[in-house]
């Protein structure tokens, strides 16, 4: 009987035993388990703060890069303020004396009687003429005034800018067509500042085209609204898609030291003032349509008047 009681108690110590080192070896086990599992969390996190410094890294090399660029491109752009300035003073001492061979000229022409003396003199005054215009067309673009609003025909002054830029080297193997027709509504623009935009997406065009391209400026009146829709389009190499959100970002330019970046930042500025707006669609290798939308000028009275000027 003692024997039995003793087995009876072995049995039941093996058995507190087997459980006691079963709950210990799950606690062991569970504790494992939250080890690994901190232990991944910890990777995770030396991970992710790994990247982060990276990314910083990278995105303070970017700024410096940006910031070396920004200030090179600033000083670049001083640099064309001084030549400007220089140039308005040469303009001016260009233009008095002018104006006097200009007359002198015009009193010529006033005694002149053989028909080949008159052509000679005549040619003399309208190039003398062309060279005054060249030189205000200069002085304006780089001292433009206050907005001087005033009721235009579209067709005439697409005319005349392209009569300013004619001959320019950059034009000259390249087909230009103008399609704006001379019956679209009036619009109120400056129309020194607007004739500076279209020559800035004239030779931006020209400059992307290649010899024999053609480049093309139209314009129409939108059916759906009161506005008036024109186009500089180019069949030069285009913009490629990254590019394309920045391209009126100023100082921002494709052209390695040869552009300021600030043509089309400033042309997007003088659209939206006058209550219009600017884009730029392009594909690469098939060229560049720049669009501006007008407000249609309204007058206020049935009678067409070509004499209306604001100054804003």
């Amino acid at each position: 009987m003692g024997a039995v009681i003793a087995l009876w108690v072995s049995v039941g110590f093996l058995a507190a035993l087997s459980i006691y080192l079963a709950n210990n070896c799950l606690r062991t086990a569970g504790t494992l388990k939250a080890t690994r599992a901190m232990q991944q969390q910890l990777q995770r996190e030396r991970d992710q703060a790994q990247e982060e410094l990276f990314r910083r890294l990278y995105e303070e090399r970017e700024w410096n890069k940006e910031k070396v660029q920004f200030q090179a491109q600033l000083a670049e752009y001083e640099k064309y303020s001084t030549l400007a300035q220089l140039a308005l003073g040469a303009a001016h001492e260009i233009d008095n004396p002018l104006l006097g061979i200009q007359s002198h000229l015009e009193l010529e022409l006033r005694t002149a009687s053989h028909p080949d003396e008159r052509w000679e003199i005549e040619q003399c005054i309208a190039g003398t003429k062309r060279i005054s215009a060249t030189l205000h067309g200069l002085v304006n673009c780089a001292r433009p005034g206050p907005l001087v609003l005033s009721n235009l025909n579209l067709a005439r002054l697409v005319g005349d800018t392209l009569g300013f830029l004619q001959g320019q080297p950059l034009l000259r193997e390249k087909v230009v067509d103008n399609q704006v027709p001379d019956d679209l509504p009036r619009i109120l623009v400056d129309s020194s500042q607007f004739s500076q935009v279209l020559m800035n997406l004239l030779l931006n065009a020209a400059e992307a085209t290649p010899d024999g391209g053609r480049i093309t400026i139209s314009a129409n009146k939108l059916t759906d609204v009161d506005s008036i829709e024109i186009r500089v389009t180019d069949t030069g190499c285009g913009i490629a898609r990254d590019i394309l959100p920045h391209v009126f970002e100023p100082f921002f330019t494709t052209k390695r030291g040869k552009g300021t970046g600030l043509g089309l930042s400033i042309s997007q500025a003088y659209v939206k003032k006058i209550q219009g707006e600017i884009r730029v669609d392009s594909v690469v290798g098939h060229g560049t349509t720049v669009t501006i939308t007008l407000p249609v000028h309204r007058e206020e009275t049935q009678e067409t008047r070509t004499d209306l000027q604001l100054v804003i």
